[in-house]
């Protein structure tokens, strides 16, 4: 008879505590005292108390960053939760082609987020593809501006960001729609109920713990984007760097040996503190709604 030793459980979950430990709770516990000193690259630094938030609160470069941040989740929010969807019930359907139409819609996912947000530089620029066309039409006689002006070029990493989010977010939906049970359908059409109605009454209550999910996902991704406006501007950050993300914020001040490590903690906290505000404030309507 095999006797299994106490430790033996121990020693098999060893490794992934041992890489949360190293990889994500110490830094995060180290990210928190940073915050309170005036911390360097290359170490020193002491203690400064409230120094950094203080000087997080006159800073314009912050407060552009968190009025991108916030206009990038408002409009990703119903955005990326209602089409991922309304995706899913299509290609959910058993259609002649649709097995093409689901690889198409979920091949954005697979790429890079650097490599699409290069081609939509490329596609987007005075020169490129859209602009050309445009002028091509007659629809415009000079070029738009969409890498260069403040608000163009921070709805274009929205629009890229929503482009390369519907496919990942419509195989949750797809997931969640199979739990969805077609009697339910079949009965509220007996009922009388038509396509939009049944929709509304018997879908998204079926798959709103998914759309809560989803919701979260897609808040605290567009608080932390990063690749698509980074890329977008060429790391400039936009006209006056007033196209920066937090995160764009955080690795600019992370940078070279001067760089002040004190002060993007505390960005990083403060970041945090804004993630977590959007998902409390989801998990309270949905009590509310149920």
């Amino acid at each position: 008879m095999t006797h299994r030793r106490w430790f033996t459980p121990w020693l098999l979950v060893a490794p992934a505590v041992c890489w949360l430990l190293v990889f994500n709770i110490w830094p995060s516990i180290n990210t928190v005292v940073l915050a309170f000193t005036n911390a360097k690259p290359l170490g020193g630094g002491h203690f400064t108390g409230l120094a950094n938030f203080a000087r997080a609160l006159d800073d314009d470069q912050l407060t552009d960053a968190l009025v991108n941040s916030i206009v990038y989740m408002l409009v990703c929010l119903p955005l990326l939760t209602m089409l991922p969807l309304l995706l899913a019930i299509l290609v959910e359907k058993r259609l002649p082609g649709i097995t093409f139409f689901r690889t198409a819609f979920y091949t954005p996912v697979v790429a890079s987020a650097v490599v699409v947000a290069l081609i939509w530089g490329w596609v987007l620029d005075d020169r490129g593809l859209v602009n050309g066309f445009a002028q091509w039409l007659g629809v415009v006689t000079e070029p738009v501006p969409f890498l260069t002006d403040r608000w163009l070029l921070l709805f274009s990493a929205i629009s890229l960001t929503i482009w390369k989010g519907l496919g990942y977010y419509m195989i949750i939906y797809l997931s969640a729609l199979g739990n969805v049970r077609r009697e339910l359908h079949e009965a509220a059409a007996v009922d009388g109920a038509g396509p939009v109605r049944r929709f509304w009454s018997v879908t998204v209550p079926g798959v709103r713990n998914t759309m809560l999910l989803v919701s979260v996902l897609v808040s605290v991704s567009a608080l932390r984007v990063f690749s698509e406006l980074y890329v977008l501007s060429n790391g400039t950050g936009g006209p006056g760097g007033r196209d920066m993300s937090v995160v764009m914020l955080i690795q600019l001040y992370t940078r070279g040996f001067s760089g002040h490590l004190g002060y993007a903690s505390a960005l990083s906290l403060v970041l945090f503190v804004i993630t977590i505000g959007p998902m409390l404030l989801l998990l309270r309507l949905d009590r509310k709604g149920s």
